[in-house]
């Protein structure tokens, strides 16, 4: 499915650069552009919660920034874990208690649904297990709900995170092709983004194969735990039972950090139970759509809290999606590169996420404790700036090979007024699904205004020399910037920089 990306180039101060629109994708399998819609994402979570302790902690924490997505949907699933059950009462126990703090959370920021409203958004899903139990005349409240949803004439895409077995998914979308048109479907397949923590039933693979334009995130499995320990998602918290997690700080992830930061927290921390296995394996699923300043969830080889994915057609499947694997060759993959604990790097597919780790914790931690304390009792996100422009959408620029830009964070400022430590830094990984990745070069990291040399349009291959540089090329600057509060909490500002080559810009052939 190919889509224009839709936002304006923020102009920055530059010098060097180019007005030219961004670098074209070259030839090949034609990979989806950004979503660059404004507002909050729209979402649909189906859970198998209450199969065990996991899916209650990802849904306390998925209230806790309910304020920044749109709710539209909370259905309670089967899986492979849980073949002949649902729970949607745990889910509705959680909006309640939600509803005894939301009070105080009004206090930090605003857009909280009312625990009414959230209640009433909760169904139960397909109470039998796989495609066994989805056809005609097995609609159900849940079903019915997806279907809603998916319909809804909205400009924004709608997120479906999907937390267990997908057969609720599978029967509404049955249900919406049995009584619309072929171009109306495919406008409403078009609209739908699938973030899926592996494979739990038999219906993500039949979704797969009769909807091929769906934007599927997934690294397809087998629908049980034998696959687990190779998938991005466990990148969370599974370095003790996954064993995968060489690098990370494994002390933010035990029930003893939780203990402290989460469930001595007042009456929705008393809602958090302790994992049995590990924390909060369905998280990575909507923890991209938190708005950081990183919008991973505009594109997912953006990379960002929930992970980083590229555009591939993993082996059995009919199409390309966004999966784990790729080309190690020019390092257009699914691996980051990250400096763990000890100070050795690593390289991995769960590094995507765990590399966020302490930053994602911190304001898990922090939000936790807005439930119980005031303002001035709590730390708020620091406010970012670049270039003069304010928000945490995207800024893009376009400067032509050997040309330099000034990046400028004057106007970063913490809301509760402590100092900020300001880093720019370039992620390598980030965005290479169609197009090379470009180099840069940032003179001043740690400065409020810094310069960046734009090298080259293309990165040296795995053999240097062996092919020479074409073509326009991409790379991503993160600005991280991180207050002195308690605990400390970090927003960030992603730039986008095209990167035209030099032949290109001045019309020679």
């Amino acid at each position: 499915m190919k889509r224009a990306w839709l936002a304006a180039v923020v102009v920055l101060g530059m010098m060097g650069a180019t007005g030219a629109a961004p670098a074209q994708l070259p030839a090949g399998p034609v990979v989806p552009g950004a979503d660059m819609f404004a507002g909050k994402p729209r979402v649909v979570v189906i859970s198998d919660i209450g199969n065990e302790p996991d899916d209650q902690m990802s849904f306390v924490r998925l209230l806790l920034y309910s304020n920044q997505m749109d709710l539209e949907a909370m259905v309670a699933s089967t899986s492979t874990w849980q073949k002949t059950a649902t729970h949607p009462e745990t889910m509705h126990a959680i909006a309640k208690v939600y509803g005894q703090v939301r009070p105080n959370l009004l206090l930090h920021d605003k857009g909280w649904p009312t625990a009414e409203e959230l209640d009433a958004r909760i169904y139960a899903g397909q109470p039998g297990y796989g495609m066994a139990d989805t056809g005609p005349g097995r609609e159900t409240a849940g079903s019915a709900a997806v279907a809603r949803a998916i319909e809804k004439e909205d400009a924004r895409p709608l997120w479906i995170c999907l937390w267990g077995g997908v057969n609720t998914l599978a029967q509404a979308l049955m249900d919406l092709r049995g009584k619309h048109s072929a171009a109306e479907m495919d406008a409403m397949v078009g609209r739908l983004r699938v973030s899926s923590i592996s494979d739990q039933d038999d219906a993500g693979p039949w979704i797969r194969r009769e909807f091929p334009e769906l934007e599927y995130v997934v690294k397809p499995s087998m629908p049980n735990s034998n696959d687990y320990q190779a998938a991005t998602w466990t990148g969370i918290s599974g370095d003790m039972y996954y064993r995968n997690g060489l690098g990370a700080d494994s002390s933010l992830v035990t029930n003893e950090w939780l203990e402290t930061h989460i469930r001595a927290k007042g009456p929705l921390g008393k809602m958090y139970p302790k994992f049995m296995f590990i924390m909060e394996g369905d998280t990575p699923s909507y923890l991209g759509l938190i708005d950081n300043g990183l919008n991973a969830y505009r594109r997912p080889d953006w990379g960002g809290w929930g992970g980083r994915y590229v555009w591939l057609q993993p082996y059995g499947e009919t199409h390309a999606m966004w999966s784990q694997g790729g080309d190690e060759f020019f390092r257009a993959n699914s691996q980051d590169r990250v400096k763990g604990l000890d100070g050795q790097f690593y390289v991995t597919d769960q590094a995507t996420v765990w590399r966020w780790r302490e930053a994602f914790q911190n304001d898990f931690a922090a939000r936790m404790e807005w439930t119980i304390a005031d303002y001035a009792h709590a730390n708020h996100a620091p406010a970012v700036m670049v270039n003069g422009v304010g928000g945490t959408a995207p800024v893009e620029v376009t400067v032509e090979a050997g040309g330099k830009l000034v990046l400028d964070a004057k106007g970063t400022k913490d809301p509760d007024g402590q100092p900020v430590h300001l880093k720019w830094w370039v992620y390598e990984e980030a965005g290479l699904s169609g197009t090379q990745g470009a180099t840069l070069e940032i003179a001043s990291p740690e400065a409020e205004r810094t310069e960046v040399v734009a090298k080259s349009p293309c990165r040296e291959p795995w053999l240097a020399g062996l092919i020479p540089c074409r073509g326009d090329g991409v790379a991503h600057v993160i600005l991280e910037v991180t207050d002195a509060g308690t605990p400390k909490l970090t927003s960030y500002r992603r730039v986008v920089v095209h990167v035209k080559a030099a032949a290109a810009v001045a019309g020679k052939p």
